[in-house]
This record gives structure tokens, C-alpha cells and sequence, in this order.
């Protein structure tokens, strides 16, 4: 195929490799076929088992490019592709030729439609002409006033939903996945904040679908995740990637026009060894995540008139006037339900809307088995943070480890842990930090050993005690490298609403709370020495001692967190606790600068009411020889027993929720579609990208120039509230 179609062989005997170029070059050529024509027909059953260089693949794209405004074959394709699929799903068990015209029909409309997406203005999303000319002869059967992008979205989306995933349907329901990918991913072309001016016709089409219809394909998407089919390897439909020693014509593709087709063998040929291993179950996932956090800005229809049609004002205006719809897979991902369980309102009434059921309990040990994976994660966030009922079923299982060790894991592992996954996995153990119950079981759950903590043998820890040991060690990475005051925030507001249940905290674990105040203190004097020597010199104010001062001042309020969370576990939990007791003790020097000040003296009299109770016991023991750990250790043990807690002063029992930000979706589009490119579905040139920053490319280092999630895609907030104690 050279620039124009290459020239057919019309004998009886013409190979079916002239064949295929005949038919691919005539699809991207200058002549428009009829919709009704059987060059559609003839198209569609090749077996698409030919090798072709990717450069002449790429070539096929750009003919197309040009041709398509006058041909339409592109939106022709689409529809072809719409009635392959009805026809799949309306014939039950349908032959096998059925499902390859539709696999061939994906296939093609997958490799064309990203490069005209990715080569595309931003601006004009149109450039893919999904319409028809109006000289175009229309088919009895074709409904001429719906777009076509809705008709593909919703066969697609019915197929889906409606036909099972088994041996002979794997690869047509992988590929749909992928062309939805694909045909979603209109949104990297638009700006990080979502505008009403943004075109994204595919998965605008696919919001507007019935909801029986979103609650069905929600439904299946999760079922597929959980369920995790694999790929079979035998399976008689899967000889274009399997037999003979030359691959499909569109599996050859190179990363210039599709590198999505060539999935399947990159899942052969090499494993991340982290989630699943299952194509299918990652672009399920993938999908559903993309599904769930699109929201669509609207103009208000009353504003739309003041609108004025200069640049900068419109633009403005536009802003102020805007909204977001409704997103109905969210929604229905919100209310999806245990289907062990009725949903019943508060007035008693069973609810008459689809409903999403799914095996909670299988849902929950899927996503323990597979939160080293990132997308995995934001699944278990977006389920938790929106679903009631899976957050209420999460706290009242009895085997938290099956979550919570994989997600200390993956914290412990944070150098090689992107900062928005570190972000995540730290909010969802804020999230369930609020519930009391919570803060009170993992404590009672005693792990024999952690295999993968290397820095000190952990033998027999409860898990609360884990816990408090990794955020308390992500704080000091997020010190050293990330210095990311939300993620400082997040951990220390989940150890506040752990401190009053803690029961029976660890050796190991004390003796890191009481270095958390040190490790800090030293970051707060650090910081007030340079400001004082900045001043002393600038002899006045300016920017940067400015800077430091804020600075310092964020610091004084982590630090009296820190005595917060220790005041709260003596106040609320000393007798429980004999081993925090002793590491106030053995370093209670740290706290001898801080007595004075007038942020911290009321929290430190505490700390020294409990120091001076203690004290004083120890020196009424007549002791033979020196103090030992042991001899100290049984004494604090002792007098827990009689504690009173006299002479101490009560708090306001510090109590943090986590809210999200008004706008999440300006954190979470980009974010899933950073995901998505990274799982390697598909390349997308880089230079069309606009909804985030792409160079210097996105990666994990243990620098200052980690990416941090509050500056490169928006933010997620944590607001500690203060509640009645």
C-alpha cells in the first residue's frame, strides 16, 4: 500500500494477501462506498492474518485521514460495528462468523479511530466526522436522527453487559474494552480543568445511556474484575494471535498508530507481577474507572445568553455559569449493594431503581489479593469514600489484614510508590480510621510475623501497632524526599483518631511516636534558626523569611499533634498502654525545650503529670544494683494498675474526616488517564496531550522532583474537624 490503495487482483486465483490490501486500501482510498454496499461485508470476513510493517499501517492511517471528510468511512465502520454486535447479541449462540466479523470490525475501527483522535486539533474534535453525508442512501433499518457515536456506545455498552465472557467471546469483549479506551480518550486532548467547551462525543454518549443500562454494564465491569478470567490460551478464537508464524495485519502496528493490538502478546510475553494478569480484568478495571470520575461540565441555560463573544470574558463567564452533571456510573457504583441484602430505605421501602448487586465478600478479598496494583487502589477508594454499604461491610469484617497488610505494604515500599498512589492508599486508611470499631479491632488482631518490615524483626504485633510504625515511617520519608504537607496531614490526623483506642501499643511502635516529636522538633528548630539568621541579616521582612515563617509555623502545628496523639492515648488509654509510657521515659528530654512554649505548655503538663507519677514511683523502689529495662518496664506495669489519672487536664477529642475537594474531578481525570497510559494499552502521542503535563515525563524518583499530586493534577483535601467529645 503506497499513497494510493494498492491495485486488486480480480482473478479467481488472486491471493488473499493481494485481497487484503485490495479491501484496506480502498477503505482508506478516495472513493466513498455506500453503507449499503457488500465491500462492507467482504471487508469484515477477511482474516486479518497478514503482516504488515507498522510504517505502512501509519501510512493507511493518514490516507484515511485525508479521505475520511469526503468518504465517511470511518462513521460507516462504526455503524458496520453496531450491527455486528446486535447481531451477536440477538442470535443466542451465535456462529462463530458472526463474532469474527465483529472482532474485524473493532479491530479496524479501534486502529483509525486513535489516530485520527490523537492527530486531531484539539479544539475540533469534529475532524472525525461521525456523521453521514446527506447524500448518503440510508438503510430502511438505520435510525438517521441518532448519532452514530451513541448507536456504537450502546451496542458496545450491550454487548457487554448482556453477552458472558466464555472461550469464544474473550477476545471480542477484550477489544471492545480497548476501542472504548480508545474511543474515551477524547479527554487528553481537553485541559486538566474540565470546560464546557470540551467534546468528548463517545463517552458523553455513554453517560447518557438508560440507567438499567449503566447498572448493568457497572455490574459486569466489577464482576469481571472479580471474577478474573483468564485468557485461553487454547481457544480455537484465538488463532490470528496464536497459529502460524506471522502475526494479523493489525496486531504488526507499531507505537505511531496502535500499539493497543499488540495487548494480548505483551500480556504473554512479560508480567509486571503486581494485580491482575488478565488483560481483560485490567481493561474492565481501566474502563470502570474511567466511567465513574468523567464528569461533564455544562452551561447553565440561562447564562448562555450573557455570554459575551470576546475571548477573555467569555471564558470567564463560562466558568462562573457552569455545572457538572450527574455521572450515573458513579451513582451506580454509590449504591450498589451486598446482593446477600436487600437495599431497604429509611422509611422501609425497597428501592424500585436498578441496582448494582455484587458478592461484597468477593469483591473484598479480590481487592486484598490486588492492591499492589495502582488502579486497584482506586477502585478500593472510590468504593469506600461513595459506598456506604461496602465501607459498613469493610468494618465489620473480621479479617481487616486481608486489606490493611497489603496497603502498609505498598507504604512501606513508597520509593517506588507514585506520590498520587501513596495519597490514595494514606485516605484510605484515614477513611477508616473514623469509625471507632475500626480503631478498636486492629488492635486485637496479632499478626506472628511481618516478613517484609527488613529493618527489624516484628514478632507477634498487632496490627494496630503496624500501623502506627508505617505512618509514622511514611512521615519521615515524606520529610526527607516528598516534603508533601498534605501527606504530613493525613498521617498524623489518622493517628489522632487512632490515639484513644490504642490498646496494648507495641515496643517498637511507642518508641517511634516519641521520635515522630523529635524527628519533627528538630525539623522545627532547624527552620526557626534559619528565619531568626534571615532576619537578623535582611534586618526587615521579605519574601523568604516570609516563606520560612509560614513554614515554621505549619511545623508548630504538627508538633502539637504529635502531643495531642500522645496526650490523647494517656488520657483515654494510659493503663492499656505500659510500653508508650516507658518511651515517654526513656527520652522525656525531647520534650524539656518545648515546656514553655505557648503552643504546647498546657499539652506538655500532661506529659509531665504522667513523667512525675512515674518518677516518683521508680525513686520509692529500694533497688539492689543498677535499673535494668526489665525492672523499669515492671514497675511502669505496676502502677498502670493504680493509675488515676489525677491532676490531668481534658481535651477536646481531636476527631478528623476526610471530604473531598469541590472539583475531584480535576484531580481524578488526569490521574485515571495516567494510569491508563501506563498500563501500556495503548500508546498516545504526546504531543496532542493536554490534560496533563508530559515532559519531562511522569516518574518515580527519589528527588525533589517527584511529581507531587497537589501540583500537577489538582488536589485532595483532608479537614480535620474538631466534634464533641
Amino acid at each position: 500500500m503506497g499513497s494510493v490503495p494498492s491495485t486488486p487482483l480480480k482473478s479467481d486465483n488472486a491471493r488473499p494477501q493481494d485481497t487484503a490490501e485490495y479491501l484496506i486500501g480502498t477503505f482508506v482510498g478516495e472513493k466513498s462506498f455506500p453503507i449499503s454496499s457488500d465491500f462492507w461485508q467482504k471487508l469484515l470476513e477477511l482474516p486479518l492474518n497478514f503482516r504488515w510493517p507498522a510504517h505502512r499501517v501509519l501510512q493507511a492511517c493518514e490516507l484515511l485521514e485525508q479521505n475520511n471528510q469526503y468518504t465517511r468511512h470511518l462513521a460507516k465502520i462504526l455503524i458496520h460495528l453496531s450491527w455486528c454486535l446486535q447481531e451477536c447479541i440477538s442470535a443466542s449462540g451465535a456462529p462463530s462468523g458472526a463474532y469474527d466479523k465483529a472482532v474485524n470490525a473493532v479491530y479496524i475501527s479501534s486502529v483509525f479511530l486513535k489516530h485520527l483522535i490523537e492527530s486531531a486539533k484539539s479544539d475540533d474534535i469534529e475532524e472525525l466526522y461521525l456523521f453521514l453525508d446527506v447524500k448518503e442512501p440510508i438503510p430502511k433499518d438505520f435510525i438517521q436522527d441518532e448519532s452514530i457515536e451513541n448507536l456504537v456506545m450502546h451496542t458496545v455498552l450491550s454487548f457487554i453487559s448482556s453477552v458472558d465472557v466464555s472461550p469464544n467471546t474473550y477476545l471480542l469483549h477484550l477489544e471492545l474494552l480497548n476501542f472504548m479506551l480508545i474511543a474515551m480518550s477524547t479527554q487528553l486532548l481537553c485541559g486538566p480543568s474540565p470546560g464546557p467547551k470540551d467534546v468528548n462525543p463517545f463517552i458523553d454518549a455513554a453517560i447518557v445511556q438508560d440507567n438499567s443500562l449503566v447498572s448493568l454494564v457497572v455490574h459486569k465491569l466489577l464482576l469481571n474484575y472479580i471474577s478474573q478470567p483468564g485468557m485461553p490460551f487454547k481457544s480455537s478464537s484465538y488463532s490470528i494471535f496464536y497459529e502460524g508464524s506471522q502475526p494479523s495485519v493489525l496486531q504488526r502496528v507499531g507505537s505511531a498508530a496502535a500499539n493497543f493490538v499488540l495487548l494480548p502478546l505483551s500480556y504473554l510475553g512479560s508480567s509486571r507481577g503486581e494485580g491482575s494478569r488478565s488483560p481483560l480484568v485490567d481493561c474492565s478495571l481501566l474502563v470502570l474507572l474511567v466511567l465513574i470520575h468523567y464528569h461533564k461540565c455544562v452551561v447553565s441555560n440561562e447564562s448562555i445568553t450573557d455570554l459575551s463573544v470576546d475571548g477573555h470574558t467569555s471564558d470567564s463567564l463560562l466558568k462562573e455559569n457552569t455545572y457538572f452533571s450527574d455521572n450515573p456510573y458513579c451513582k451506580a457504583l454509590e449504591n450498589a449493594t451486598d446482593f446477600e441484602f436487600d437495599r431497604i430505605d429509611v422509611e422501609g421501602n425497597a428501592y424500585t431503581d436498578p441496582v448494582v448487586r455484587l458478592p461484597f465478600a468477593s469483591l473484598f478479598d479480590t481487592l486484598g489479593m490486588c492492591l499492589a496494583d495502582e488502579a486497584a487502589v482506586l477502585l478500593l477508594y472510590s468504593l469506600l469514600e461513595g459506598n456506604s454499604d461496602f465501607l459498613e461491610y469493610v468494618l465489620v469484617r473480621t479479617d481487616l489484614d486481608t486489606l490493611l497488610i497489603p496497603i502498609l505494604e505498598a507504604l512501606y515500599d513508597a520509593p517506588r510508590k507514585t506520590p498520587n498512589q501513596i495519597y490514595m492508599l494514606l485516605i484510605i486508611l484515614l477513611i477508616l480510621s473514623q469509625d471507632l470499631s475500626f480503631n478498636a479491632s486492629i488492635h486485637k488482631l496479632i499478626l506472628p510475623g511481618v516478613p517484609w518490615y527488613k529493618e527489624r524483626l516484628l514478632h507477634q504485633t498487632s496490627l494496630g501497632s503496624l500501623m502506627v510504625i508505617i505512618l509514622i515511617r511514611t512521615v519521615q520519608y515524606n520529610l526527607s524526599k516528598l516534603r508533601d504537607v498534605y501527606l504530613h496531614t493525613t498521617c498524623l490526623a489518622t493517628l489522632a483518631n487512632m490515639a484513644p483506642h490504642v490498646h496494648r501499643l507495641s515496643s517498637y511502635a511507642s518508641q517511634r511516636l516519641v521520635s515522630l516529636f523529635y524527628m519533627l522538633s528538630r525539623k522545627y528548630n532547624k527552620l526557626a534558626e534559619l528565619r531568626d539568621d534571615r532576619m537578623h541579616l535582611a534586618k526587615g521582612s521579605n519574601s523568604l523569611t516570609e516563606d520560612m515563617s509560614t513554614e515554621l509555623h505549619i511545623y508548630t502545628d504538627f508538633l502539637r499533634l504529635v502531643l495531642e496523639i500522645l496526650n490523647a492515648i494517656l488520657t483515654h488509654a494510659l493503663p492499656r498502654n505500659p510500653e508508650v509510657v516507658y518511651a515517654i521515659m526513656h527520652r522525656q528530654e525531647v520534650f524539656q525545650p518545648f515546656k514553655h512554649h505557648p503552643r504546647f505548655n498546657e499539652l506538655l503538663e500532661n506529659i509531665y503529670t504522667v513523667l512525675d507519677f512515674f518518677n516518683s514511683r521508680m525513686d520509692a523502689q529500694s533497688m539492689d544494683g543498677e535499673w535494668s529495662v526489665e525492672k523499669v518496664q515492671q514497675v511502669i506495669v505496676i502502677n498502670c494498675r493504680s493509675w488515676r489519672g489525677e491532676g490531668m487536664k481534658m481535651f477536646t477529642q481531636l476527631r478528623f474526616t476526610y471530604e473531598q475537594e469541590s472539583h475531584p474531578e480535576e484531580f481524578f481525570i488526569p490521574y485515571v488517564w495516567q494510569l491508563v497510559l501506563s498500563r501500556c494499552i495503548f500508546s498516545f502521542n504526546s504531543g496532542a496531550i493536554n490534560l496533563f503535563p508530559v515532559d519531562p515525563p511522569v516518574e518515580i524518583q527519589e528527588n525533589d522532583g517527584m511529581v507531587s499530586s497537589k501540583h500537577q493534577n489538582g488536589e485532595l483535601s483532608v479537614h480535620g474537624l474538631l466534634l464533641d467529645p
